[in-house]
């Protein structure tokens, strides 16, 4: 594919052939390929607009470099890689402690640029190593732990944020998205998502018209009364505007905040790109290191201007998994938009006017199906859960990482959430297979594909389990 830019029809152009999926190479008629664009725009832009909001930055910069970063990301990968890099969530938390020490929005940008480089760094390591050092660290029975809590952290976002501030508009939007995913065909199935936003946003003004205010959370948390819909921004936002650039600044104590994170971004990349690697048929081992490092330089590039740090997105591995399209053009197709969107602060007011309820019905999909792909990799792979040396760590660190247990070390530095459990699955499934009685420990784990200086796939054992 070269660059990643040559895509052949996929059949007709117009939907997936019956048991089949759309390649990274391939791709629907570009009508619908735009259309899928906009649907995954729809499904990065709530964490890509958040995030930022969050930490201090300027969201529409972060669209606007998410858009960027995309494509530097699919560029380097050479389209093998479908995915998404929006803002990444894991260091809203690192953002609070910097603030309360006193630092600034440029504190916390070039404390995330070190993380940048260290991932690239990483990336760069496992691209010359081969795949088969981050697979000796995370196997299938990691791999999918992390990709499970990675997608089920986000449950509080979706019940305690989005669902409180309209509940039976999210219920509404969760049953027609729900609906559209499985009964409708072609083209229409295939941005069933976009029409599950439309649709809530779309009854949230009805219901503003029709019952007046509501009585329930708002956006941050208050019980008011409040318009489901509040567009009064977009009529004072400008059609065009540069979004506010700054310079990032390095103190030592916010990068040794912001560093474990990166323990969490491997594993999440790892995780990414597993999913996508299962989903698509094509085992990705190959490009692991270079999709590691591609993230991390995206973030340096962000964050040299004064964005957030970027990742690769769950939330789009969710969407390719309930539209089974996969191309890359989609992706092209959603950064042009990201960026000119990046742009327009009107935009930006538009998006920023969907009801808390309506992304509160998607969310509930999106988050679930997110988290059943780490399952997926279980089920696959034969992963015996039976197994203490599995099942203990395994389950102790999904709990964490949905959970958002904090561990403090100082007042001014703790692990939480995704980035704990992660921790907690990989220690403790490496200790415990070190302490193990033999007749546990099976064969080492083996990997899911051929990768350098890797073994053939007809080595198979239990302890991996296959393809199938």
């Amino acid at each position: 594919m070269g660059l990643g830019v040559g895509w052949k029809l996929h059949g007709d152009g117009r939907s997936p052939e019956p048991g089949a999926v759309v390649r990274p190479d391939e791709r629907l008629s570009w009508g619908r390929t735009l259309g899928l664009g906009a649907q995954h725009v729809v499904a990065m832009f709530g964490a890509t607009f958040v995030a930022p909001v969050l930490m201090g930055l300027d969201p529409n910069l972060a669209v606007m470099l998410s858009g960027v970063a995309t494509v530097f990301f699919l560029l380097v990968t050479r389209g093998r890689v479908p995915s998404y890099l929006g803002s990444s969530l894991s260091f809203v938390g690192v953002a609070a402690i910097i603030a309360n020490n006193g630092g600034t929005a440029g504190t916390l940008t070039g404390a995330l640029l070190v993380v940048g480089v260290v991932l690239c760094a990483v990336g760069l390591a496992v691209r010359s190593l081969g795949a088969r050092i981050v697979h000796a660290v995370l196997p299938p029975a990691v791999t999918g732990a992390v990709v499970m809590l990675i997608g089920f952290n986000l449950a509080p976002v979706a019940a305690g944020t989005y669902w409180p501030q309209d509940q039976w508009t999210a219920l509404a939007t969760m049953l027609f998205t729900g609906f559209a995913l499985v009964a409708l065909r072609g083209f229409w199935n295939r941005i069933a998502i976009f029409l599950g936003l439309v649709f809530g946003y779309a009854l949230s003004w009805v219901l503003d018209r029709t019952m007046g205010q509501i009585h329930s959370p708002d956006a941050s948390g208050k019980v008011v009364d409040h318009w489901r819909l509040d567009l009064s921004g977009v009529a004072q936002a400008d059609w065009i505007g540069l979004p506010t650039l700054h310079a990032p600044s390095f103190e030592l104590s916010a990068v040794l905040v912001a560093l474990p994170v990166v323990v969490a971004l491997i594993a999440e990349n790892a995780g990414h790109v597993k999913a996508v690697g299962e989903m698509t048929g094509d085992p990705l081992d190959d490009e692991l290191g270079t999709a590691i490092a591609a993230d991390g330089a995206a973030t340096v590039l962000s964050t040299a201007v004064g964005g957030p740090a970027t990742t690769t997105y769950a939330e789009n591995i969710g969407v390719m998994a309930a539209t089974r399209v996969y191309s890359t053009a989609a992706y092209w197709a959603a950064a042009g938009f990201a960026i000119l969107f990046g742009l327009c602060p009107k935009f930006g007011a538009v998006v920023a006017a969907i009801p808390g309820g309506v992304l509160g019905g998607i969310t509930i999909i999106l988050y679930g199906m997110i988290g059943l792909l780490g399952a997926k990799i279980w089920v696959e792979n034969k992963v015996d859960l039976g197994n203490p040396i599995n099942l203990v760590p395994v389950a102790a660190g999904v709990i964490v990482g949905i959970g958002n247990v904090t561990l403090e070390f100082t007042d001014t530095f703790s692990l939480s959430g995704i980035a704990l459990g992660t921790i907690i699955v990989l220690t403790g499934y490496h200790v415990l297979r070190r302490l193990a009685p033999e007749h546990m420990k099976g064969e080492a784990p083996l990997f899911d594909a051929v990768v350098p200086g890797g073994d053939e796939p007809g080595d198979d054992t239990s302890a991996r389990g296959g393809k199938g």
